[in-house]
Protein backbone atom coordinates (compact mmCIF):
# COMPACT_ATOMS: atom_id res chain seq x y z
CA UNK A 1 0.00 0.00 0.00
CA UNK A 2 1.39 3.40 -0.95
CA UNK A 3 1.70 6.16 1.66
CA UNK A 4 -1.60 8.01 2.02
CA UNK A 5 -2.71 11.36 3.37
CA UNK A 6 -3.20 11.54 7.14
CA UNK A 7 -6.88 11.46 8.09
CA UNK A 8 -7.05 14.83 9.83
CA UNK A 9 -5.82 16.77 6.78
CA UNK A 10 -9.20 16.38 5.10
CA UNK A 11 -11.00 17.67 8.20
CA UNK A 12 -8.64 20.63 8.33
CA UNK A 13 -9.58 21.57 4.76
CA UNK A 14 -13.32 21.29 5.39
CA UNK A 15 -13.24 23.17 8.70
CA UNK A 16 -14.52 20.20 10.66
CA UNK A 17 -11.28 19.90 12.64
CA UNK A 18 -12.07 23.27 14.25
CA UNK A 19 -15.56 22.01 15.13
CA UNK A 20 -14.12 18.90 16.76
CA UNK A 21 -11.82 21.06 18.87
CA UNK A 22 -14.81 23.00 20.16
CA UNK A 23 -16.80 19.83 20.86
CA UNK A 24 -13.89 18.30 22.75
CA UNK A 25 -13.34 21.40 24.87
CA UNK A 26 -17.00 21.39 25.90
CA UNK A 27 -16.64 17.84 27.26
CA UNK A 28 -14.07 19.10 29.77
CA UNK A 29 -16.84 21.06 31.50
CA UNK A 30 -18.32 17.73 32.65
CA UNK A 31 -15.64 15.24 31.78
CA UNK A 32 -16.70 12.08 29.95
CA UNK A 33 -13.47 11.24 28.15
CA UNK A 34 -12.86 7.86 29.74
CA UNK A 35 -15.01 5.02 30.98
CA UNK A 36 -15.14 6.55 34.46
CA UNK A 37 -17.19 9.52 33.18
CA UNK A 38 -16.38 11.35 36.43
CA UNK A 39 -18.20 14.55 35.44
CA UNK A 40 -15.57 16.88 36.89
CA UNK A 41 -15.35 20.37 35.38
CA UNK A 42 -11.70 20.17 34.45
CA UNK A 43 -11.64 23.71 33.11
CA UNK A 44 -11.92 24.85 36.74
CA UNK A 45 -10.38 22.12 38.90
CA UNK A 46 -8.58 18.79 39.02
CA UNK A 47 -10.22 17.82 42.32
CA UNK A 48 -12.14 14.59 41.94
CA UNK A 49 -10.60 13.70 38.59
CA UNK A 50 -8.62 10.45 38.68
CA UNK A 51 -6.38 11.81 35.93
CA UNK A 52 -5.49 14.88 38.04
CA UNK A 53 -5.26 16.96 34.86
CA UNK A 54 -7.01 20.25 34.32
CA UNK A 55 -7.16 22.68 31.43
CA UNK A 56 -3.63 22.03 30.17
CA UNK A 57 -1.95 18.78 29.17
CA UNK A 58 1.05 17.67 31.19
CA UNK A 59 3.91 16.18 29.16
CA UNK A 60 6.69 14.01 30.51
CA UNK A 61 8.82 13.73 27.36
CA UNK A 62 8.80 13.58 23.58
CA UNK A 63 11.26 11.93 21.23
CA UNK A 64 11.84 9.59 18.32
CA UNK A 65 11.22 6.20 19.91
CA UNK A 66 12.53 2.90 18.57
CA UNK A 67 11.00 0.54 21.13
CA UNK A 68 7.49 0.50 19.71
CA UNK A 69 6.02 -2.11 17.36
CA UNK A 70 7.90 -2.56 14.08
CA UNK A 71 5.15 -1.10 11.84
CA UNK A 72 5.36 2.15 13.82
CA UNK A 73 9.12 2.43 14.12
CA UNK A 74 10.50 1.81 10.64
CA UNK A 75 13.83 3.46 9.94
CA UNK A 76 13.28 6.82 11.66
CA UNK A 77 11.27 5.93 14.75
CA UNK A 78 7.85 6.65 16.14
CA UNK A 79 7.43 10.21 17.35
CA UNK A 80 6.20 9.63 20.89
CA UNK A 81 4.73 12.24 23.21
CA UNK A 82 4.32 10.82 26.73
CA UNK A 83 1.51 12.44 28.68
CA UNK A 84 1.69 12.58 32.45
CA UNK A 85 -1.06 11.04 34.62
CA UNK A 86 -3.55 8.39 33.55
CA UNK A 87 -7.21 7.47 33.83
CA UNK A 88 -6.23 4.07 35.23
CA UNK A 89 -4.45 3.19 38.46
CA UNK A 90 -2.54 0.09 37.45
CA UNK A 91 -0.84 -1.27 40.53
CA UNK A 92 2.01 -2.73 38.45
CA UNK A 93 2.65 0.22 36.12
CA UNK A 94 6.23 0.27 34.90
CA UNK A 95 5.95 3.99 34.09
CA UNK A 96 4.45 4.86 37.47
CA UNK A 97 6.72 7.89 37.91
CA UNK A 98 4.83 9.44 34.99
CA UNK A 99 1.38 7.88 35.29
CA UNK A 100 0.94 7.92 39.06
CA UNK A 101 3.57 10.25 40.57
CA UNK A 102 3.04 13.00 38.03
CA UNK A 103 6.50 13.64 36.60
CA UNK A 104 6.14 16.19 33.81
CA UNK A 105 5.14 19.80 33.17
CA UNK A 106 2.13 21.63 31.85
CA UNK A 107 2.30 22.75 28.24
CA UNK A 108 0.16 25.20 26.29
CA UNK A 109 -1.38 24.10 22.97
CA UNK A 110 1.22 26.06 21.01
CA UNK A 111 4.09 24.19 22.68
CA UNK A 112 2.40 20.83 22.18
CA UNK A 113 1.95 21.70 18.49
CA UNK A 114 5.64 22.57 18.27
CA UNK A 115 6.52 19.13 19.66
CA UNK A 116 4.44 17.46 16.95
CA UNK A 117 6.10 19.49 14.21
CA UNK A 118 9.55 18.79 15.66
CA UNK A 119 8.92 15.05 15.52
CA UNK A 120 7.81 15.36 11.91
CA UNK A 121 10.97 17.35 11.17
CA UNK A 122 12.96 14.46 12.69
CA UNK A 123 11.41 12.28 9.96
CA UNK A 124 9.43 10.21 12.47
CA UNK A 125 6.88 8.07 10.67
CA UNK A 126 4.04 9.20 12.94
CA UNK A 127 3.15 11.23 16.00
CA UNK A 128 2.38 8.74 18.76
CA UNK A 129 0.32 10.03 21.70
CA UNK A 130 1.05 7.84 24.73
CA UNK A 131 -1.65 7.79 27.45
CA UNK A 132 -3.77 10.38 25.63
CA UNK A 133 -7.31 9.53 26.78
CA UNK A 134 -7.60 12.22 29.46
CA UNK A 135 -6.09 14.94 27.25
CA UNK A 136 -7.90 14.41 23.94
CA UNK A 137 -9.27 18.01 23.91
CA UNK A 138 -5.81 19.45 24.57
CA UNK A 139 -4.34 17.26 21.80
CA UNK A 140 -6.98 18.42 19.31
CA UNK A 141 -6.33 22.05 20.27
CA UNK A 142 -2.65 21.57 19.47
CA UNK A 143 -3.33 19.45 16.39
CA UNK A 144 -5.30 22.26 14.78
CA UNK A 145 -2.33 24.59 15.24
CA UNK A 146 0.18 22.01 14.02
CA UNK A 147 -1.90 21.01 10.98
CA UNK A 148 -2.27 24.63 9.95
CA UNK A 149 1.54 24.85 10.09
CA UNK A 150 2.07 21.75 7.95
CA UNK A 151 1.78 18.64 10.13
CA UNK A 152 0.96 15.74 7.82
CA UNK A 153 2.20 12.49 9.39
CA UNK A 154 -0.26 9.86 10.70
CA UNK A 155 -1.41 10.03 14.31
CA UNK A 156 -1.29 7.14 16.78
CA UNK A 157 -3.70 6.98 19.72
CA UNK A 158 -1.75 4.76 22.15
CA UNK A 159 -4.06 4.22 25.11
CA UNK A 160 -4.75 1.96 28.05
CA UNK A 161 -7.95 0.89 26.32
CA UNK A 162 -10.37 2.64 28.67
CA UNK A 163 -11.66 5.38 26.36
CA UNK A 164 -15.32 6.40 26.33
CA UNK A 165 -17.25 5.91 23.11
CA UNK A 166 -17.93 9.65 23.06
CA UNK A 167 -14.20 10.37 23.09
CA UNK A 168 -13.47 7.83 20.37
CA UNK A 169 -16.24 9.23 18.17
CA UNK A 170 -14.59 12.65 18.46
CA UNK A 171 -11.44 11.12 16.97
CA UNK A 172 -13.19 9.53 13.99
CA UNK A 173 -11.50 10.85 10.86
CA UNK A 174 -8.64 12.33 12.91
CA UNK A 175 -6.66 9.37 14.26
CA UNK A 176 -5.10 7.08 11.68
CA UNK A 177 -3.76 4.31 13.93
CA UNK A 178 -5.21 3.16 17.21
CA UNK A 179 -3.10 1.10 19.59
CA UNK A 180 -5.24 0.25 22.64
CA UNK A 181 -4.33 -2.15 25.38
CA UNK A 182 -6.62 -5.04 26.10
CA UNK A 183 -5.57 -5.58 29.70
CA UNK A 184 -8.24 -7.77 31.28
CA UNK A 185 -11.08 -10.07 30.33
CA UNK A 186 -12.54 -10.12 33.85
CA UNK A 187 -14.02 -7.06 35.56
CA UNK A 188 -12.95 -8.17 39.04
CA UNK A 189 -9.33 -8.40 37.90
CA UNK A 190 -9.60 -4.87 36.52
CA UNK A 191 -11.00 -3.66 39.84
CA UNK A 192 -8.16 -5.27 41.73
CA UNK A 193 -5.21 -4.16 39.62
CA UNK A 194 -6.38 -0.96 37.89
CA UNK A 195 -9.04 0.27 40.34
CA UNK A 196 -11.71 0.56 37.66
CA UNK A 197 -15.17 -0.98 37.74
CA UNK A 198 -15.95 -2.16 34.23
CA UNK A 199 -12.77 -2.45 32.21
CA UNK A 200 -13.75 -5.37 29.91
CA UNK A 201 -17.08 -3.93 28.76
CA UNK A 202 -15.69 -0.43 28.14
CA UNK A 203 -12.58 -1.85 26.52
CA UNK A 204 -14.37 -4.21 24.16
CA UNK A 205 -16.92 -1.58 23.11
CA UNK A 206 -14.05 0.78 22.39
CA UNK A 207 -12.15 -1.75 20.28
CA UNK A 208 -15.31 -2.39 18.25
CA UNK A 209 -15.71 1.34 17.61
CA UNK A 210 -12.04 1.69 16.68
CA UNK A 211 -12.26 -1.14 14.18
CA UNK A 212 -15.40 0.40 12.69
CA UNK A 213 -13.44 3.61 12.14
CA UNK A 214 -10.14 2.35 10.77
CA UNK A 215 -10.38 -1.40 10.13
CA UNK A 216 -7.43 -3.78 10.13
CA UNK A 217 -3.89 -2.42 10.11
CA UNK A 218 -2.62 -1.38 6.67
CA UNK A 219 0.99 -0.59 5.78
CA UNK A 220 2.85 1.09 2.95
CA UNK A 221 5.45 -0.54 0.72
CA UNK A 222 8.09 -0.10 3.45
CA UNK A 223 6.04 -1.92 6.07
CA UNK A 224 5.15 1.32 7.88
CA UNK A 225 1.68 1.49 9.42
CA UNK A 226 -0.64 3.97 7.71
CA UNK A 227 -4.06 3.23 9.19
CA UNK A 228 -5.85 0.68 11.31
CA UNK A 229 -6.03 -1.15 14.62
CA UNK A 230 -3.06 -2.57 16.49
CA UNK A 231 -3.82 -4.26 19.82
CA UNK A 232 -1.46 -4.75 22.73
CA UNK A 233 -2.04 -7.49 25.30
CA UNK A 234 0.28 -7.77 28.28
CA UNK A 235 0.48 -11.31 29.61
CA UNK A 236 0.20 -11.41 33.40
CA UNK A 237 1.26 -14.27 35.70
CA UNK A 238 -1.32 -16.91 36.54
CA UNK A 239 -3.38 -16.04 33.45
CA UNK A 240 -4.88 -13.05 35.27
CA UNK A 241 -5.17 -11.05 32.05
CA UNK A 242 -7.57 -13.60 30.57
CA UNK A 243 -5.63 -14.09 27.35
CA UNK A 244 -7.88 -16.86 26.04
CA UNK A 245 -11.04 -14.76 26.28
CA UNK A 246 -9.37 -11.71 24.74
CA UNK A 247 -8.00 -13.51 21.69
CA UNK A 248 -11.36 -15.19 21.13
CA UNK A 249 -13.06 -11.79 21.23
CA UNK A 250 -10.61 -10.38 18.70
CA UNK A 251 -10.84 -13.32 16.32
CA UNK A 252 -14.63 -13.67 16.43
CA UNK A 253 -15.97 -10.16 17.07
CA UNK A 254 -13.32 -7.93 15.51
CA UNK A 255 -11.27 -9.65 12.79
CA UNK A 256 -8.94 -12.67 12.49
CA UNK A 257 -6.56 -10.22 10.78
CA UNK A 258 -6.27 -8.02 13.85
CA UNK A 259 -2.61 -7.13 14.45
CA UNK A 260 -1.93 -8.35 17.99
CA UNK A 261 1.21 -7.86 20.02
CA UNK A 262 1.35 -10.50 22.76
CA UNK A 263 3.63 -8.73 25.21
CA UNK A 264 6.07 -10.45 27.51
CA UNK A 265 7.37 -7.29 29.15
CA UNK A 266 5.55 -7.68 32.45
CA UNK A 267 7.73 -7.40 35.52
CA UNK A 268 6.72 -6.48 39.07
CA UNK A 269 6.81 -2.70 39.48
CA UNK A 270 5.20 0.05 41.52
CA UNK A 271 2.92 -1.70 44.05
CA UNK A 272 3.03 -5.20 42.56
CA UNK A 273 4.85 -6.56 45.60
CA UNK A 274 1.62 -6.06 47.56
CA UNK A 275 -0.05 -8.70 45.36
CA UNK A 276 1.78 -12.05 45.63
CA UNK A 277 0.02 -13.47 42.57
CA UNK A 278 1.60 -10.83 40.26
CA UNK A 279 4.88 -10.40 42.11
CA UNK A 280 6.84 -12.29 39.47
CA UNK A 281 7.36 -12.35 35.72
CA UNK A 282 5.32 -14.69 33.52
CA UNK A 283 7.06 -18.01 33.05
CA UNK A 284 8.26 -19.27 29.69
CA UNK A 285 5.42 -21.80 29.75
CA UNK A 286 2.84 -19.08 30.40
CA UNK A 287 4.16 -17.07 27.47
CA UNK A 288 4.09 -20.08 25.17
CA UNK A 289 0.53 -20.83 26.23
CA UNK A 290 -0.54 -17.23 25.56
CA UNK A 291 0.92 -17.29 22.06
CA UNK A 292 -0.64 -20.69 21.34
CA UNK A 293 -4.06 -19.45 22.47
CA UNK A 294 -3.86 -16.57 20.02
CA UNK A 295 -2.81 -18.83 17.17
CA UNK A 296 -5.50 -21.40 17.94
CA UNK A 297 -8.13 -18.64 18.04
CA UNK A 298 -7.31 -18.00 14.39
CA UNK A 299 -5.50 -14.68 14.63
CA UNK A 300 -3.29 -14.41 11.57
CA UNK A 301 -1.22 -11.30 12.36
CA UNK A 302 0.41 -12.14 15.65
CA UNK A 303 3.60 -10.48 16.79
CA UNK A 304 4.72 -13.70 18.44
CA UNK A 305 8.43 -13.42 17.67
CA UNK A 306 8.86 -10.65 20.21
CA UNK A 307 6.68 -12.46 22.71
CA UNK A 308 9.00 -15.45 22.59
CA UNK A 309 12.27 -13.52 22.44
CA UNK A 310 11.63 -10.84 25.07
CA UNK A 311 11.14 -13.35 27.86
CA UNK A 312 14.36 -13.85 29.80
CA UNK A 313 14.77 -16.67 32.32
CA UNK A 314 15.25 -15.53 35.89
Amino acid sequence: MAESEAAYVKLLRTGELQQRVEEARSILEECRLCGRECGVNRLETTKGAVCRTGDKAVVSSFSAHFGEEDPLVGQHGSGTIFFTHCNLKCQFCQNYEISQLGEGREVAPEELATMMLHLQDRNCHNVNFVSPTHVIPQILDALLIAAEKGLRVPLVHNSGGYDSLEALELLDGIVDIYMPDMKYADAEVGRTYSKVEDYPSVNQAGVKEIHRQVGDLTMDDRGIAQRGLLVRHLVLPNNLAGTGEIVQFLAKEISPETYLNVMAQYRPAYKAQQYPEINRRPSAQEMEEAVDLALKAGLTRLDERKARLVWLPR
